[in-house]
């Protein structure tokens, strides 16, 4: 894939997002388009869960947050602003380096991180 230079920046600002929480969940893909975490084991699912992932794409850079999928509550105080980005019930979508949407976007993957991990699982298996 010819990845756009701004889409690589977006990229790895979004993928520095995630990247405090590889050494406790799996790097599942790690290339210069896709970064992709699962969490451990879950002895409720009986598999490893998709944590989280940026991935380039061809018109945008998405970020995909699966702990809001599970847990609709996270979204409750999501800015009009980050909203807009939203597509779907977890994943945003971004076309240039936004600030403001990429801070809040980090706190909200601190919290899922805390909720993810509380619930779903406990340690590796």
């Amino acid at each position: 894939m010819n990845i756009k230079p701004e889409f690589s920046l977006i990229f790895e600002k979004l993928k520095s997002i995630l990247q405090p929480y590889s050494q406790k969940l799996i790097v599942k893909t790690d290339t210069v388009d896709n970064f992709s975490l699962d969490g451990a084991y879950s002895a409720k699912w009986k598999k490893e869960l998709f944590f989280g992932a940026a991935q380039v794409r061809k018109n945008y850079v998405s970020f995909y947050l699966m702990p809001v999928y599970m847990y609709p509550d996270l979204l409750e105080n999501v800015s009009p602003e980050l909203k807009k980005h939203m597509q779907g019930k977890s994943c945003f979508n971004f076309k240039k380096i936004e600030p403001a949407p990429f801070d809040e976007l980090a706190q909200l993957t601190r919290q899922a991180y805390k909720r993810f991990t509380r619930e779903e699982y406990s340690q590796h298996k």
